[in-house]
């Protein structure tokens, strides 16, 4: 083990040999992004150098190996709760898909020139950076995977060591990479959070592209600050030193000149589920089809005027993030699902190619193709504001039976604040019925996901146990609480699976016992009789199932005394 660990050490002071600390990546051709160790022993060997750089373990892969977080804080203290008071948290996450790989050479570069000074010593903000979040997609190297992308030579695959795609197990944390992100970003608690990415899609002349988090989830104060002053600062500054902007152009297989709408990045993936927490998120996009060193200058550069102007408006920012909450009052309306608005749009010129079409040397069917050699601009619209297509009431509490234990380790890991209850007690609380809800039909990341849900609501007394959670609302993490328990929302708890076993009858008949039972309840029941005469009359595929039939009637006697089944096990306090 001395050896093993001298080894890591003469191969980290290595990189240090020479005053100019150059990454691997800038040692290289311009096309070849860092290893998982070149990466390690950079970092390890930056911090020794240099009293502002911490390489810390701060969490672990599914396939066992640590996970770091690189913090450049140039200040005497080191707290973090006493930091932020005064400072302002920059995060960024890189590698959550590692064969876009841009944002882990970028980020060594920026963090060596903090160190070195090169880029100037902030004021008022410290940054803090996952070196690679996606540690085993990382390891697992190749040269092929991104079939459509533009270098660099080899790069790492976009699963895991289980093969999940981590942007979408934000909410539901199914990996330990997801787990680890949530306990990183707790014990930070940033104020402006950005997730490097590689683009997919449409041909066009822009290098770097983004998507800044969805509006109206960040919330009125803060949504409207983000697009229209902070980052369209960002993108202006970014356009000084070279790298003209779009937002991120979500369209496959078409051409972007008809327009295009903002990404709603809900809560599964990284800016949703940062903005739940109020941080300002954007996600860099550089186009897939650019080469590799404009990609990595382009998202140092993002980075970079991020910091500048964090810098500026750390106060700013704070106190809009702290302003913002007032919006999430109990009694107030919270929009729960939302569609882009078609009526409202702003335009721009956008830089693209014209699309073509050629017969296919494959099929010899037409195939679309972009033709470099005719670059255009074009005004096109584009559609960022959205409009609910459902509310809730915030209510002032919900209530978890201690029996859901999956999401009492959920809120404690995301620092919710929740209140045990000190003695079985009868509470009056709204209760939800599971009304209607729809399932994909292919496994989506590890679950048979639902959409579309609906709930019948009552209002009821209900006993609950001594150690049962009142969870109140009032708390900076309101946003969580309501995107993860009302089911009705995107990616609820309930739409993740959380709560599959309330949808499963436990209790059934045997129907050559029940038709003589059946029987003699409408015979005794006239109402019951009569009602079931006038659905059969109104319904004539009903009125020709005899299971069916019997079934009804079943629901509708004194033996379906099945009080689990639908209910939703969470209950709101208004």
């Amino acid at each position: 083990m001395k050896l093993k660990y001298l080894l890591l050490f003469l191969s980290s002071s290595l990189f240090f040999s020479q005053q100019s600390f150059q990454t691997p990546f800038e040692k290289g051709n311009g096309n070849q992004t860092v290893t998982y160790d070149e990466m390690n022993n950079y970092y390890k060997g930056l911090a020794e150098k240099f009293p502002a750089i911490q390489y810390v373990k701060k969490g672990e892969d599914d396939n066992g190996k640590p996970i770091y977080v690189v913090i450049y804080n140039p200040f005497p203290e080191k707290d973090f709760e006493k930091l932020r008071k005064d400072k302002a948290i920059l995060f960024v996450n890189n590698g959550i898909h590692p064969g876009e790989p841009d944002g882990i050479d970028a980020t060594m570069m920026l963090m060596r020139d903090l160190a070195t000074k090169k880029v100037k010593t902030p004021q008022n903000f410290m940054i803090a950076a996952i070196s690679a979040y996606n540690v085993s997609g990382m390891l697992n190297r190749g040269s092929y995977s991104r079939a459509n992308q533009n270098g660099p030579e080899q790069y790492g695959f976009r699963g895991n060591a289980r093969n999940y795609d981590l942007n979408r197990d934000f909410i539901k944390a199914d990996t330990k990479n997801a787990r680890s992100f949530q306990e990183i970003y707790q014990w930070l608690k940033p104020d402006v959070f950005i997730d490097n990415h590689v683009s997919n899609g449409a041909d066009y002349q822009y290098t770097f592209t983004y998507i800044s988090t969805f509006k109206e989830r960040l919330g009125n104060i803060l949504g409207n600050y983000f697009y229209n002053d902070y980052q369209a600062k960002n993108l202006e500054e970014l356009k000084k030193l070279g790298y003209e902007s779009t937002p991120y152009v979500n369209i496959h297989g078409d051409v972007p000149e008809i327009g295009f709408a903002s990404f709603e990045d809900s809560p599964r993936y990284s800016t949703g589920y940062t903005s739940l927490f109020n941080s300002l998120g954007t996600v860099p996009e550089t186009h897939m089809l650019k080469p590799y060193d404009k990609r990595v200058d382009a998202t140092y550069k993002y980075m970079l005027v991020n910091l500048q102007n964090l810098d500026k408006d750390y106060k700013k920012i704070k106190e809009y993030r702290i302003e913002n909450l007032k919006q999430y009052q109990s009694g107030k309306q919270y929009g729960i699902r939302w569609k882009i608005d078609s009526t409202k749009f702003s335009t721009m010129d956008f830089k693209g190619y014209e699309g073509k079409y050629k017969p296919s040397e494959i099929s010899g069917k037409p195939r679309l193709y972009y033709d470099r050699n005719k670059p255009f601009t074009k005004k096109i619209k584009l559609f960022t504001t959205a409009v609910p297509t459902g509310y809730i009431t915030i209510p002032e509490y919900y209530v978890i039976p201690q029996s859901q234990y999956r999401v009492i380790e959920e809120f404690k890991r995301n620092k919710i604040e929740m209140k045990p209850i000190q003695k079985d007690s009868v509470i009056a609380v709204e209760s939800y019925k599971i009304n209607d809800f729809k399932t994909v039909k292919n496994p989506y990341e590890g679950h048979y996901l639902h959409y579309e849900t609906t709930v019948e609501k009552t209002n009821k007394k209900i006993t609950f146990s001594a150690g049962d959670y009142i969870i109140p609302t009032q708390q900076a993490g309101v946003k969580y609480i309501i995107e993860t328990l009302e089911p009705e929302a995107l990616d609820s708890f309930f739409n993740w699976n959380f709560f599959d076993g309330i949808l499963a009858q436990k209790e059934y008949f045997s129907a050559y016992i029940f038709e003589d039972t059946a029987a003699e309840l409408l015979k005794k029941d006239k109402t019951l009789k009569k009602e079931l005469d006038d659905k059969k009359s109104s319904d004539k595929k009903f009125a020709e199932d005899g299971s069916a039939q019997l079934d009804w009637v079943y629901r509708h006697s004194p033996y379906f005394e099945e009080k689990t089944f639908k209910q939703y096990p969470i209950y709101r306090i208004l």
